[in-house]
């Protein structure tokens, strides 16, 4: 993981920003998934990030198709929401970045999936917006 952060921590020139920290990281089997903002913070309202998908050493992994939904479930008056993030490549495999626009700021779950050369998968992180 220190590879992928170190590169998230300087990819200007890869559709980064040198701003972003690492917010949250999971690891599904043998891959890790590590979500980056500005700060390493989710913000209510827009939000620029990173996702990335890496092996156990920090080199970047290729996943194929990824994608990226932010989910609260209901609570009293407040109808379940889910914010799905746009995905676009970057010039590194298994990179990509994220817009999205969370509704509400509170405890969300960030939902990742891929399906590519490196099998089908998910994984579910749980991640804070202020």
């Amino acid at each position: 993981m220190f590879a992928i952060a170190a590169i998230i921590s300087g990819c200007g020139g890869h559709g980064g920003s040198s701003d972003r920290k690492i917010i949250k990281s999971t690891t599904v089997g043998s891959l890790t998934i590590t979500l980056a903002g500005p700060g390493g913070e989710l913000r209510r309202g827009d939000n620029d990030l990173m996702i990335t998908f890496g092996d156990s050493s920090g080199s970047p992994l290729d996943v194929g198709a990824a994608s990226l939904n932010f989910h609260m479930p209901a609570m009293g008056s407040m109808a379940e929401m889910n914010d799905k993030a746009t995905l676009t490549t970057t010039t590194i495999p298994g990179w990509y970045r994220a817009k999205v626009t969370l509704e509400s700021a509170g405890t969300w779950e960030a939902q990742v999936k891929y399906q590519g050369p490196q099998g089908t998968g998910q994984a579910s992180l749980t991640v804070n917006a202020k």
